[in-house]
């Protein structure tokens, strides 16, 4: 049977279609090595994983702040507040907010890029760890560091899905004591350059860390991704 023009145009999408989710699925399955690749293919199948992650994530949490900034403006939900703050460790209606509210997706896009080498890395290959989170629970899933420090091992999370990495990594920053500045500062502005400079504790790098964010941000132009929040 002869096919038409719409028809054959219609097939070679299906198979263009089909082809480029098999490679995702290769390239996003856990303990997959990876072949040879330049920066350019290494970026583009970074974004192509992460970014969708993220922009869900951020959705479905600038949601939840919304409904929960106002039931604190109306007085309901008290029990979801109050659970919401336990859970959060916040001690006012303020610091809750602080916590809820997503900091820009440029900044969780550029720390992605730099803790997993551009999702390359072994953390994010076999356990989807893409920004380095440590695990300090024997009893969640995790897997070992191939470094130790002195004798001790060190582990790190190992999560079901990009998106389930993404979704810790906000409330990882959402929650840590060391990341209280970064938060109280993100209710004044949106501004990721300004923000990245409070994430001098979230590695070892201290002050360098927020540079070379910035210069990750910048070059690959993650803080147009901003505009849409």
């Amino acid at each position: 049977m002869k096919l038409t023009s719409l028809q054959s145009k219609l097939l070679a999408a299906l198979i263009a279609i089909l082809l480029f989710s098999a490679v995702i699925y290769f390239y996003s399955s856990k303990d997959t090595a990876l072949p040879k690749m330049t920066v350019q293919e290494k970026k583009a199948r970074f974004k192509n994983l992460i970014i969708p992650a993220v922009n869900d994530v951020y959705a479905e949490l600038m949601v939840r702040y919304n409904k929960v900034s106002a039931s604190l403006e109306s007085g309901s939900d008290a029990d979801r507040i109050a659970k919401l703050k336990v859970e959060y460790k916040a001690k006012s209606d303020a610091e809750l907010l602080m916590a809820l509210k997503p900091h820009p997706k440029s900044i969780a896009i550029a720390q992605a890029a730099m803790e997993s080498s551009w999702a390359t890395s072994r953390f994010f290959r076999e356990a989807y760890n893409i920004f380095g989170v440590w695990s300090f629970d024997k009893d969640e899933p995790r897997i070992p560091a191939l470094k130790k420090r002195g004798d001790k091992t060190i582990w790190v999370k190992e999560y079901s899905s990009i998106k389930a990495s993404v979704s810790d990594y906000y409330r990882t920053i959402a929650r840590g004591g060391a990341f209280k500045e970064f938060r109280k500062l993100k209710m004044k502005t949106d501004d990721p350059f300004a923000l990245v400079k409070k994430l001098d504790r979230y590695s070892e790098k201290g002050a360098e860390y927020g540079h070379e964010l910035t210069s990750i941000i910048k070059f690959n132009k993650f803080h147009q991704l901003d505009a849409n929040n």
